[in-house]
């Protein structure tokens, strides 16, 4: 590995060595033939080192340019003074200008030894590690057709709440309680070996360990890439690691508890829908049956169209003997046998129709119609298929509720393993000196032009 290679290089180099440009370029130089990896990473040691040396040439700039405009003030004062009284003696000068001198001292030098002091020899050094996660959604559609696919809605993108949620939980105080619970948070920043100002105390409230907490923890979101970056910061390499992994465990159970939630949920109401269709398509199937049972019919419908065939025809039998008793009563008296064994079977045909009209349309004491049974078969009928519309439908419903309930589940995917540092990150001397620096020289130049304006307001 060049991160490897690039560690045994430093430590057969001097530290001047190793910070100087002009030897690192060489020598980036010389290995770029034999190993471009390694020459790449101390080209990259080296722009981090111009970088360095560009924002401290900077903050000197600027206090340099405050310096001048405290002098450029004093000096105002001074030409001012002169001018009122040219008769004052060098002495007096003199005075002013220790003055002035004495002020910035006070107020600007002696600080920034003091807080330079502070950060090279007191300040104790913390350690980071590192760690990448995401979050990511078993792919369901793998496991199904094509139909059950467009029908769980699976061509849906995902949401980007779930690293937000992720980040969230992190910073929240659940993570903190349990941090404390497995690894004791508390008792290692509160380590008597860490300087005064840097660890937290054990009379803290629980309010101060939390801010303290998010204050060494630092959660970066990439939105393009949902990738979640984990920055931990401890007093000791090993223990900044234990904790990253800590709360990269924690997150993936949080992240999973949820979905479990979302498809428990979600499949119970969905079972207890499915229970209450099931049992009125299973009311409405024996309804139908036992009506068929108590009248002895397999279907009405059929029954009556029977009973209706039946009578159409026994009206064209009427009508042919009607038209045959005509013809007979043309050429023969009423009371040759012909025309009475005519008449007794259109007698008996007549009474025949009555019957079977009866069937349909009249109504018994202990009987129903054909007409009437085939209105209240047909209304079981249309209630048995609207109660199996209703069943197919949650039965569908149910497996669709079945494959989201996967699809609820997520997984918190390690894309990078909690780091371990080998050299300390915190604190940054150079550069919290120099804003240090920068910050009271503004301020003493501020007070100074505000008490000089005043002076000469007066």
């Amino acid at each position: 590995m060049p991160e490897q290679r690039f560690k045994e290089l430093r430590k057969t180099l001097k530290p001047e060595q190793f910070n100087s440009v002009s030897f690192l370029t060489q020598k980036a130089e010389e290995l770029k033939d034999s190993d471009p990896k390694l020459s790449a990473r101390i080209l990259l040691r080296v722009k981090n080192l111009k970088e360095s040396q560009q924002k401290s040439g900077e903050i000197i700039t600027k206090t340099s340019q405050s310096k001048s405009v405290e002098k450029k003030a004093a000096d105002a004062e001074h030409n001012k003074q002169e001018s009122k009284s040219p008769k004052k003696t060098t002495t007096q000068q003199q005075k002013l200008k220790a003055l002035f001198l004495k002020p910035l001292i006070l107020s600007v030098v002696l600080p920034s030894l003091i807080f330079a002091f502070y950060q090279i020899v007191i300040a104790t050094e913390r350690f980071e590690s590192q760690a990448k996660v995401i979050v990511q959604q078993p792919d369901a559609t793998a496991t199904m057709d094509a139909s059950m696919a467009l029908l769980s809605g699976f061509g849906v993108q995902a949401t980007g709440s779930d690293p937000e949620l992720v980040k969230a939980y992190i910073y929240s105080n659940d993570m903190l309680q349990y941090l404390n619970k497995e690894l004791d948070l508390r008792a290692h920043y509160s380590n008597s070996s860490i300087d005064y100002f840097s660890r937290i105390h054990e009379s803290d409230s629980k309010d101060a360990l939390f801010a303290y907490y998010e204050d060494h923890i630092d959660v970066i979101l990439d939105e393009k890439s949902g990738v979640i970056s984990i920055y931990v910061q401890a007093f000791d390499s090993q223990f900044a690691q234990q904790l990253n992994d800590k709360i990269v465990q924690r997150a993936e159970w949080f992240i999973n508890s949820i979905g479990h939630q979302l498809a428990d949920a979600q499949l119970k109401f969905m079972e207890g829908e499915y229970k209450n269709v099931e049992q009125k398509f299973a009311k409405a199937q024996t309804n139908l049956l036992q009506f068929q049972q108590r009248y002895n019919l397999l279907d009405p419908e059929a029954e009556g169209t029977a009973v209706q065939q039946v009578a159409y025809g026994l009206e064209g039998q009427i009508a042919t003997k009607e038209t045959e008793l005509k013809a007979l009563q043309s050429i023969m008296s009423n009371s040759s046998p012909q025309v009475k064994s005519l008449k007794n079977q259109l007698k008996a045909l007549q009474e025949q129709l009555k019957n079977e009209r009866d069937k349909l349309a009249e109504t018994g004491t202990d009987e129903l119609s054909v007409s009437e049974i085939l209105a209240r078969f047909t209304e079981y009928k249309v209630n048995m298929e609207l109660a199996l519309q209703s069943y197919t439908s949650a039965q569908i419903s149910w497996e669709k509720a079945r494959v989201e309930a996967y699809r609820q589940l997520k997984y918190l995917i390690v894309v990078e393993e909690s780091t371990l540092s080998e050299d300390s990150k915190y604190p940054d001397v150079i550069y919290n000196v120099s804003l240090f620096v920068l910050l009271l020289s503004l301020a003493f130049g501020i007070v100074k032009i505000v008490i000089s304006t005043i002076k000469e307001l007066k």
